[in-house]
């Protein structure tokens, strides 16, 4: 990374998400082009959305203590679930590391909004004594953070970055830039959300950013012609990132290198992307010139792709000002997921990791008929076999925040 001083490697990764509750299984699902997306039912009356991806015969029981389940939202649980799914991948605990030397960047892009529901309800009904006392710490975002160092005593940079959907780039993006300044030798970082609730959907709703296709297996169809909107879903992913020789030292698998990270504001609308894409555009230059490489030098994207039209479309022209007419081979990966929101980058830079382990580019399901404005490769349907040495991953989210993150092979 070129601001940067020390070579930053992946060396753990762990995922909870609509097509697997782990890395092997998600990854699986993931190239055979299975869905995630099911019928949900929030009982909101009269509620047009019917369709989202959440977690699959997952019981956070097994993972954390009951009286931990009890006092901490859900998407509080599926980030430390991660984390520590990636740190038994990483096999550290293993190792014979300085625990003042790691550190921990998760967030998430919304919160705690169930466990903030739930107590407005109790208040209401029942008073102020009945609100829980782990109200407060049980539903900020930072807690991710927080718990997973408490657990492994890590006594690094304990923060938490949140961007909306932006916010699992953002978190790995500035973990890495605390490791190659030397601040910390290892990082765990990534984004979690739990964000299907009756409050978040009518958000959602009234926003107009939501599919209305009934049909759980088509609704999420980036650059489609018929795409209506996004699918919400939950989940987390979590990376372990260390500093190169301090891996080598103590001989980690080595997953990818991360040599880019470049960030920008659109500075234009509050939910809207511009149409040139100008801010997504600029993210991508500032993460290929902080990779020092060039364009022609990237072999997959895994773009934002979120299924709205006014998103997809503005992606598209943004990859073109950037590329011209050499854009890279490009899919997205919530066409299976859903959108996972502060999750997403997270989650899609595993996917992008994986990618450059195996050589398999993940397909774009549900496009069937691409819109005309919208004519890159987007790998349609099936899963190709390509070698990919450099894999790029594109996270947007509200308020014009940009995130872009650059990975090579090792």
């Amino acid at each position: 990374m070129k601001q940067l001083h020390r070579r930053v490697v992946v060396t753990g990764l762990g995922i909870l998400s609509p097509i697997g509750n782990n890395l092997r299984d998600a990854w699986h699902s993931c190239i055979e082009g299975n869905s995630g997306i099911t019928r949900v039912d929030i009982g909101l009356p009269n509620n047009p959305v019917t369709v989202g991806g959440r977690l699959k015969n997952f019981d956070p029981g097994e993972f954390l203590d009951p009286k931990e389940v009890r006092r901490i939202d859900p998407f509080i649980q599926y980030g430390v679930i991660a984390a520590n799914q990636s740190i038994e991948h990483s096999g550290i605990l293993d190792s014979n590391i300085d625990l003042t030397r790691v550190g921990v960047n998760f967030g998430a892009g919304i919160g705690g909004i169930e466990t903030i529901e739930k107590n407005k309800t109790l208040l209401e009904e029942k008073g102020f004594k009945k609100v829980s006392p782990f109200f407060v710490p049980g539903s900020i975002v930072n807690m991710i953070s927080g718990l997973v160092s408490m657990k492994h005593g890590f006594m690094g940079p304990n923060t938490s970055v949140v961007t909306a959907c932006s916010t699992g780039n953002h978190c790995i993006g500035t973990a890495a830039r605390s490791i190659a300044c030397g601040e910390a030798d290892i990082m765990i970082a990534g984004g979690a959300e739990m964000a299907s609730t009756p409050l978040s959907i009518a958000g959602f709703i009234s926003s107009r950013a939501l599919s209305l296709n009934p049909d759980p297996k088509s609704a999420s169809r980036p650059w489609d012609l018929e795409r209506d909107g996004f699918v919400l879903a939950d989940g987390a992913g979590s990376l372990v990132i260390e500093e190169y020789e301090h891996a080598k030292k103590r001989g980690a698998d080595i997953f990818a290198e991360i040599i880019g990270f470049g960030t920008s504001s659109d500075a234009y609308h509050m939910t809207a992307p511009p149409e040139d894409g100008k801010g997504a555009a600029l993210s991508m230059l500032n993460a290929i010139s902080d990779a020092e490489i060039n364009l022609s030098e990237i072999n997959y994207i895994n773009a934002h792709g979120t299924s709205t039209p006014l998103g997809d479309a503005a992606e598209t022209v943004a990859l073109k000002s950037v590329f011209g007419k050499n854009v890279p081979q490009i899919s997205s990966t919530k066409s299976m997921t859903g959108h996972t929101l502060g999750a997403a980058g997270a989650i899609e830079s595993i996917f992008c990791i994986k990618s450059i382990n195996e050589g398999i580019i993940p397909p774009t399901i549900n496009l069937i008929n691409t819109d005309p404005s919208c004519d890159l490769n987007y790998t349609p349907l099936i899963a190709e076999e390509k070698e990919v040495t450099i894999a790029m991953n594109n996270s947007f989210g509200f308020g014009g925040t940009n995130s872009t993150l650059v990975f090579q092979k090792i």
